[in-house]
């Protein structure tokens, strides 16, 4: 017997991969956690039956969630990663040689464990002196300290349940308020394809667009997420990514990525005309 797995995107069109075997399962304080091993796209990682990434393809998210803001920040030491509890976003941080502290707030402690145990390759960040981990909430953590950071970088599910609030003006607020002077948020804001999630991604940028005065849509193609279009959306303080990329420091960091190059990093912020509409 064979076993599939799909998973809706509408009621008419979705992503249906082959499974292999379901190697994990269990309902945490705040979602389902399954992880199968696929013919295709090697282990995945789902919540509440939904996609959070693959052996595959798991690179693109991280490395374009991070790398863009990295390399735009003139001297990024202090990184905040609100979810992300996978660890391939704070993988990808604790690369640069500029950051000295990485701290990562992630609601579901399960979520850490079980990346850990089946995918060690994304959670190598956990391991580094640089990281400090902190299981709870995200949107509580950034309206109550006062401690300030370089980057925020949101490394959220879709805007249901636990991460709903985490689309909301007053969460960016708090963001931009422990942001320094020069401090730049970044934030995964779903497809420009799908009805159901292209009507977020314009509200996002709207929101950014009220607190920073430079505020930049990009994409990236991950082949496992809804439509294999992906949007992030980045406010900074100060800096543009394109005028005040750190070219000369992405040449010396030499790290050794899959996706994100220099050539790509400016070419993401390049939209087509499609979306260039949607945000008028």
């Amino acid at each position: 017997m064979e076993l599939w797995y799909t998973e809706k995107h509408t009621p008419n069109s979705g992503l249906t991969i082959k499974v292999k075997q379901t190697i994990y399962k269990e309902k945490t304080e705040y979602q389902n956690l399954d992880i199968i091993d696929t013919e295709d796209f090697g282990k995945m990682m789902l919540l509440d039956g939904l996609v959070m990434l693959s052996e595959k393809d798991e690179f693109v998210y991280h490395e374009m969630l991070a790398h863009p803001s990295l390399y735009t920040h003139p001297d990024p030491k202090k990184v905040l990663i609100i979810g992300g509890g996978d660890g391939g976003t704070l993988r990808e941080v604790v690369r640069h040689p500029s950051v000295e502290h990485a701290v990562l707030v992630e609601i579901d402690g399960e979520v850490i464990a079980a990346s850990k145990q089946y995918f060690p390759q994304v959670a190598l960040g956990f391991n580094s002196n640089k990281a400090k981990v902190i299981v709870g909430d995200g949107i509580k953590y950034v309206s109550q300290t006062d401690d300030s950071y370089d980057l925020i970088l949101i490394d959220s599910t879709d805007p249901v349940g636990p991460a709903e609030g985490l689309f909301s003006p007053d969460f960016y607020r708090n963001c931009h308020r422990i942001l320094t002077d020069d401090g730049i948020l970044t934030t995964q804001s779903e497809t420009p394809f799908i009805d159901s999630f292209s009507r977020i991604l314009p509200q996002v940028v709207a929101n950014f667009k009220t607190l920073f005065p430079v505020t930049s849509l990009y994409l990236a193609a991950i082949p496992t997420y809804p439509s294999g279009l992906w949007s992030f959306t980045m406010g900074s303080k100060k800096n543009c990514p394109i005028k005040d990329f750190q070219q000369a420091r992405f040449a010396e960091d030499s790290l050794k990525l899959n996706y994100y190059n220099d050539s790509l990093h400016k070419a993401a912020f390049s939209l087509p005309n499609f979306v260039q509409e949607m945000l008028r």
